[in-house]
This record gives C-alpha cells, sequence and structure tokens, in this order.
C-alpha cells in the first residue's frame, strides 16, 4: 500500500450563476477514514466529485501527491483514486459478478489478459461484501441494500489506496449501515486505504471517522477530531438544529441528541 496525499486547494464549481464550492481548502489525511457531513445542497457531493474529477473547478486544483489530477492519464489515477457515486445505474441485465469484474478495467492493459489476480480481488471483494452468493443474479433483480453492497464489492475489486465514497450507506437498514462502515474500517486497518465517504448519519459519522469535516456554504466550516468538530456550536451552525451533545457509552464519541419541540421532558405538577 503506497501513502498517497489528496489535496483541494481554492476550489471552486458551480453551475451558471450559482455556486456550489467557494474557495474550498481540504487536506484529506492520508491512511485515515475522513468522515464528510453538512446541511442538504451543501456542496458534499459536489466535493467529491469535483476531488474524482467527474467535474472540472471553475477555479483551485485537485492534487494528488502535489500534482494535479486534470494531468494525471485517466487509467493511471483510476488504479490510485476510485469513486462510489450516489446511486450509481448498472447495465441493464448484468449480472453481479460481471459488474464487480468491471473494478478490474484500471488494472487491464490495452493487450492485458484475464489473470488470477483479477479473480481473487473479485473474489475478495464479493467475500467481504457478503455478496459471493449474489454473484451470478442479474443486479436488477436485487433488493436495494443488496445492490447497495454490490456496488462497494466493485469500488473494493478496483483496489485503490484512496477510496470516495458518496453515502455508501444508502438504502440500508442500520444493520447493514453498521456493516458496510465496520467493512471500509477493517478496509483502512488492513490495507491502510485513505477513505473518504459522505454521511448524514451525524451520530455514525462521529463513530467512525478518524477526520470529521463539516461543511456549510460550499466551504468547510469545520475540520479534525470528532469531538472537536461534533458540538453544540456547530450543529447550530451548519445545521440550524438546537442539540444536546453527549458521550457515547460504547465508542467513547460524541452522540448528538437533536431538540425538537415535542417529546420534551415536561416539568412534573
Amino acid at each position: 500500500m503506497t501513502a498517497h496525499s489528496l489535496t483541494a486547494s481554492q476550489l471552486s464549481f458551480g453551475y451558471s450563476d450559482t455556486e456550489i464550492l467557494q474557495m474550498l481548502d481540504l487536506t484529506v489525511p492520508t491512511g485515515q477514514m475522513t468522515v464528510i457531513v453538512g446541511a442538504n445542497a451543501c456542496g458534499k457531493s459536489t466535493l467529491l466529485r469535483t476531488m474524482s474529477r467527474l467535474l472540472k473547478p471553475r477555479h483551485g486544483h485537485v492534487l494528488l501527491d502535489g500534482k494535479s489530477i486534470h494531468r494525471t492519464p485517466p487509467r493511471e489515477l483510476a488504479r490510485t483514486l476510485g469513486l462510489l457515486p450516489q446511486s450509481p445505474i448498472a447495465p441493464e441485465g448484468i449480472a453481479v459478478a460481471d459488474l464487480v469484474s468491471r473494478g478490474r478495467h484500471p488494472h487491464q492493459g490495452l493487450f492485458s489478459r484475464w489473470t488470477r489476480d483479477d479473480d481473487e480481488a473479485v473474489e475478495s471483494a464479493l467475500a467481504a461484501t457478503r455478496t459471493t452468493e449474489l454473484a451470478d443474479r442479474p443486479v436488477d433483480e436485487l433488493s436495494g441494500g443488496q445492490r447497495q453492497r454490490v456496488w462497494i464489492a466493485m469500488a473494493l475489486a478496483q483496489q485503490t489506496d484512496v477510496l470516495l465514497l458518496d453515502e455508501p450507506t444508502t438504502f440500508l437498514d442500520i444493520n447493514h449501515q453498521v456493516e458496510v462502515l465496520d467493512l471500509l474500517t477493517d478496509l483502512n486497518h488492513s490495507r491502510g486505504t485513505t477513505v473518504v465517504m459522505v454521511l448524514h448519519d451525524l451520530n455514525l459519522a462521529a463513530r467512525y471517522a478518524d477526520y470529521l469535516v463539516a461543511m456549510a456554504g460550499g466551504r468547510v466550516h469545520s475540520a479534525g477530531d470528532p469531538e472537536v468538530v461534533l458540538t453544540e456550536e456547530n450543529v447550530r451552525q451548519v445545521f440550524g438544529l438546537e442539540s444536546r451533545i453527549i458521550v457515547d457509552p460504547t465508542s467513547s464519541r460524541p452522540i448528538m441528541l437533536p431538540i425538537g419541540r415535542h417529546r420534551m421532558s415536561q416539568p412534573t405538577r
């Protein structure tokens, strides 16, 4: 496993007169789990897509090992950096094993043949996501949760040193959400893979992140250890929500308890 640096510098992106990212700076800690949180439309997904070269910034640069990703050949970039976008679409009728095998394309040269290493990478990805028994089934016949695990298997088969995931727990119940996040943590610990993902659940984000990034208005509002970022004041500023922060007795990480208008403790009479 090679340690790679990934940095966004003065990054701006938008459509027409709408600015989504505004002079954003972010240095991703190498070999750690980085989780990005923020309110809807704050630019989280746009940031991942820009950092993976799917979108070209209006201003600024995304640097991989100090080199602009736009100056890196696509196949070379795909061997180092992988992206699992939100709600990907599989070709109609494709089988699970065939879809997962597509993760190996960056490792195939113009005249290279499929090797045992490719087989092992696909088999390992299927096993890690518990989708081996689905290998021969068409992807479009699977449940939402099963499909999401298959997409993650394809990303794992790519075997990149840097992996970006946009809402990888979408469509999953809480049991499978934890299973997927445990899987990504295992990958980070065993291979040193740098993982960057967007999550909506603040408490899962705080539990699994080594480095937590809160975005607001197309910029990084705050970043650092979960204990530093997940505070009542930051939740108020980033999400417009009143909350209480307590310590998770299981993980010793912060937990956010939202304060709503109902189900509040009432004074005894």
